[in-house]
């Protein structure tokens, strides 16, 4: 549920139960009042009290407006009498600090009391005189001798007013207490559920502050909240992930620089004592000099062919080199390929074939000069680490539901099983098995970069001493219909 959704019915119940809990306590009373004290309070009763409050009201205005203060003591108790009579009612007369009244055995006292009762107006016009209630209104006259009198006219009501003031103050009190604490309780409700998880993001946002990563943000509350963790929740994590990146690019940078120092040293170093050799004259034959320069020249080339792996690899693992993508007949493709590396293979020894079992589709998008990249890469391996006399390379291509699988394998020394997924790390020549190969050690790095490039997938799978296969798996593409021509680069 949502925060305004909640503050609406909130707001809604807030006005509703005490109009209900009013209802109940309501008919409540009436139903105590009826039948445990006898004492109706129904509409008829209500009505008769209007009657005789507008009756005494218009009886007391007649006498205000009526010149009776002319009139006799006797005439004017007439009149009086006359006019409440309908009412059954009674009538009391302030005078010259004279009392007169209708009521048998009414005390100066009584009088004077009722007549200070009238003179608030902020109190129910009922009077108690000798056990009875009355209803009442008051009248001034002005008398003969120029004093004025005043008149209270009365009208017997019984007990009945007094319940119906009571009922009104029962209903007016359970509201105003119903409507507090409903109040109170709605709003500690509300305030609870938005502050106890504001409160625990709250903590979490500081513990993320100061370094704790590991505390995890708990989705609760109303939606606009259960988002605003999420969000949190969510940056977290990513803040987490991030610097444990950081951590692991930190760390691959520490190896990185270490393994090109050592890399590069050996080269280095071979050139520093053959240039060592030439000047202090130890290459003093023309034959002897020829073979300084050529070494020279080729350790040169080799610290040049590290340089520039570990720039693809670098430019590759920043995704900073485009990859342009071709739709390619994939036969075609590793047929130029083997043509292109079997002469340089023959001169070591070692053969290569190409075995295509694929039946529906030999279509794959890819970037030619980057794959073959590749291809050149894991080759280049397996003729490095061949350690036989008759070396075999064979390229076996065949086909899945979406993909096309291209497998390399040799016949070398293999791999170890527990060895095998660490082929694709970084400068993994520099282990002790094959510290002895030349190379950057990136050859089988970059072509995992590539091949995730094209959103494919490389591995390698050992044969013990019987060899190894590095597999490469790459999305199909449907071939349509019509002539398919394309050019293979040179």
């Amino acid at each position: 549920m949502n925060i305004k959704k909640r503050l609406v019915i909130s707001n809604t119940l807030i006005v509703i139960i005490p109009f209900i809990v009013t209802l109940v306590v309501a008919i409540a009373f009436l139903f105590i009042s009826s039948k445990f004290l006898n004492k109706e309070i129904g509409y008829n009763n209500i009505k008769k009290i209007a009657e005789v409050k507008t009756e005494l009201f218009s009886t007391a205005n007649s006498i205000s407006e009526q010149n009776l203060g002319a009139l006799s003591e006797g005439e004017l108790k007439s009149i009086l009498s006359k006019k409440l009579s309908s009412l059954k009612g009674d009538y009391i007369i302030s005078a010259n600090n004279n009392i007169m009244s209708s009521i048998s055995d009414i005390s100066k006292i009584d009088a004077e009391k009722a007549f200070e009762k009238s003179e608030d107006q902020h109190i129910e016009k009922v009077v108690e005189i000798n056990s009875t209630s009355y209803m009442f209104e008051t009248a001034r006259l002005a008398l003969k001798d120029s004093s004025e009198s005043k008149i209270m006219l009365l009208a017997p009501i019984g007990h009945n007013e007094n319940l119906f003031q009571e009922f009104i103050l029962v209903i007016i009190l359970t509201y105003i207490i119903s409507f507090i604490a409903v109040n109170i309780i709605m709003t500690y409700g509300l305030s609870k559920r938005f502050l106890n998880p504001i409160t625990s993001l709250k903590n979490a946002a500081s513990e993320i502050s100061s370094g704790n990563l590991n505390c995890e943000i708990t989705e609760e509350g109303d939606e606009e909240i259960k988002d605003l963790c999420h969000d949190f929740e969510v940056m977290r994590i990513q803040l987490k992930d991030s610097i444990a990146m950081k951590l692991k690019y930190d760390d691959n940078r520490k190896m990185l620089i270490s393994s090109i120092s050592h890399d590069l040293k050996t080269p280095i170093t071979s050139i520093k004592g053959y240039v060592e050799g030439i000047l202090d004259g130890v290459a003093a034959t023309p034959e002897k000099m020829e073979r300084y320069l050529k070494t020279i020249y080729s350790k040169a080339e080799q610290v040049d062919i590290m340089i520039d792996d570990l720039l693809l690899y670098s430019k590759l693992d920043l995704n900073q080199i485009p990859f342009n993508f071709e739709k390619t007949d994939i036969i075609e493709y590793f047929n130029y390929c083997v043509s292109e590396m079997e002469p340089e293979l023959e001169k070591n020894s070692i053969k290569i074939t190409l075995k295509n079992d694929l039946e529906h589709s030999k279509f794959v998008t890819i970037d030619r000069d980057r794959m073959r990249r590749v291809i050149i890469n894991i080759i280049d391996n397996s003729r490095k680490y061949m350690g036989k006399e008759q070396g075999e390379i064979s390229l076996e291509l065949r086909e899945t539901n979406s993909s096309i699988i291209i497998e390399i394998r040799d016949n070398g020394m293999g791999i170890k099983s527990e060895d095998v997924n660490k082929i694709f790390d970084k400068f993994y020549r520099a282990d002790a098995a094959r510290s002895g190969a030349k190379g950057s050690g990136l050859g089988l790095a970059i072509a995992k970069q590539i091949v995730e490039g094209h959103n494919g997938r490389i591995w390698a799978v050992s044969h013990d001493n019987e060899g190894t296969s590095i597999i490469i798996s790459l999305k199909k593409v449907e071939e349509v219909r019509g002539d398919y021509e394309e050019n293979i680069d040179s």
